[in-house]
């Protein structure tokens, strides 16, 4: 059966009015999925399960983007799962798109973090913040056809995103942009960038605008590939690299909100980007877990499969806790959206994952060391999880802040 046939059996194909996005609406959480959302994970799984995992090591080691299954993925309508139906999205809620990202994630990391992005920082922010104008330009294709990336990190600012030194000038009815972004995530396959730039960096957070441009506008010049252990590099399936701005004219109506208001958007896309990579780091964990299981039921030692070791098995119980918590936490942050809720399941997904990937490569032993088998790979997913969206340790103070604020202890 196509893929989007079953979605249409399966009643994603128009998106039932009980899973609007729950942005600014009051909500219980409940750990009971609804049916849809039931249905998207099961559909998500299958497919990871089919076309992903065979393939995640593969794409891992040769530095191969998934093409294919990202074709695959357009088809489902998970490029574009929480945008508009008027702009050919799904008008799925965000539980439902996080569910799908950790689905992915448990079957390719580089995958999931891929789809992550697109939706959750650069689709979302146009379908939410953007005007009819610019959603015909940057949303209509991107439900579909093309990628979208976000630039906000620079040399020298990363968490530190009041300290932007991107520069835009007015010019009669365009602005001007010179400046260079680091760690862009899909960018040498992407078709355009959400990016940040300040009109005067003595204004710090207060000069910030946000702008939309296609990366083929004359100016944008993009680098080789990063080289870091995790998934988003050079030798890994998803990619990143510099892209630099020298003398980038953009139309005034590319410009998302005033001037001015960059970082506040900055900083509500990044909430939900924190949902999003949470919910990579829940489909990491998950695979660790897996991964650890299956080895565990095969290897023999002292006599005996290693699930009956009390050491291994007191192991493998401590990662099923680990990786429920975050999946709990996370499903919490998507249907209850603030910084508080998303910063802490960051945190939460972010460490736990790393202490199951760990817990996996005890387990696997000498073969946990092995490029050849996949607890390795989990290893150095799963610590990247830590670092972008946000590092573990500005997720903490986060939280910390809003507790207080909460309690009106400030």
């Amino acid at each position: 059966m196509a893929t989007r046939s079953l979605l249409k059996t399966t009643k994603l194909g128009v998106y039932s009015r009980q899973c609007l996005k729950t942005l600014g609406q009051q909500r219980t959480f409940t750990t009971k999925l609804t049916e849809q959302q039931q249905s998207i994970q099961e559909l998500v799984r299958n497919f990871a399960q089919q076309h992903l995992k065979p393939n995640a090591a593969k794409h891992d080691k040769e530095a191969l983007f998934p093409f294919e299954p990202i074709r695959q993925i357009k088809e489902m309508g998970l490029m574009g799962a929480c945008a508009s139906e008027d702009y050919g999205g799904m008008g799925m809620d965000y539980l439902s798109l996080a569910l799908a990202v950790e689905e992915l994630s448990r079957g390719c990391a580089s995958t999931g973090l891929i789809v992550s992005i697109h939706n959750f920082l650069y689709l979302n922010l146009v379908n939410e913040k953007g005007t009819p104008e610019q959603k015909e330009l940057f949303l209509k294709d991107f439900t579909r056809n093309c990628i979208g990336c976000f630039a906000l990190s620079e040399p020298g600012a990363g968490t530190d995103v009041a300290g932007i030194r991107t520069r835009a000038k007015k010019d009669g009815d365009s602005w001007i942009l010179n400046g260079t972004k680091h760690w862009v995530t899909n960018a040498l396959e992407g078709k355009a960038l959400v990016t940040f730039a300040t009109i005067d960096p003595e204004l710090r957070h207060k000069g910030l605008a946000c702008f939309l441009v296609p990366v083929d506008t004359e100016g944008i010049f993009r680098g080789k590939k990063e080289r870091i252990m995790s998934v988003s590099t050079s030798d890994r399936a998803a990619t990143a690299c510099t892209v630099t701005l020298e003398d980038v004219r953009l139309p005034d109506s590319y410009m998302v909100g005033q001037p001015g208001e960059g970082f506040r958007i900055a900083m509500e896309q990044l909430d939900q980007a924190r949902i999003g990579i949470a919910a990579h780091a829940v489909g990491i964990a998950q695979s660790a877990l897996d991964t650890a299981i299956s080895y565990a039921k095969q290897r023999v030692a002292f006599g005996k499969p290693l699930t009956r070791v009390a050491s291994v098995k007191d192991r493998l119980t401590e990662m099923c806790m680990l990786v429920e918590t975050a999946r709990l936490v996370t499903y919490r942050a998507a249907v209850d959206v603030s910084t508080k809720n998303s910063a802490m399941a960051k945190y939460i997904a972010g460490r736990n994952a790393a202490a199951v990937a760990d817990h996996c490569v005890q387990i696997l032993g000498g073969r946990g060391l092995s490029v050849n088998y996949d607890g390795e790979r989990h290893y150095r997913d799963a610590r990247g999880t830590q670092i972008y969206g946000g590092v573990t340790d500005i997720q903490k103070r986060l939280v910390g802040h809003f507790l207080l604020k909460e309690h009106d202890a400030l």
